[in-house]
């Protein structure tokens, strides 16, 4: 949790906004490969792309 704190602090300090979106965007694919390897949810995933 303290990353991720920190991570907010540089983010506001250093005025670097446009980088949110691309860490969550980061996070989200990066949950769905976990999700999509060997679970019952893969199939739903993959009709999404």
């Amino acid at each position: 949790m303290s990353f991720l704190l920190e991570l907010w602090s540089f983010l506001r300090i250093r005025k670097k906004y446009w980088l949110l979106p691309v860490l969550i965007l980061s996070a989200v694919f990066g949950g769905l490969v976990v999700l999509s390897q060997g679970s019952a949810v893969a199939p739903f995933i993959y009709t999404i792309f």
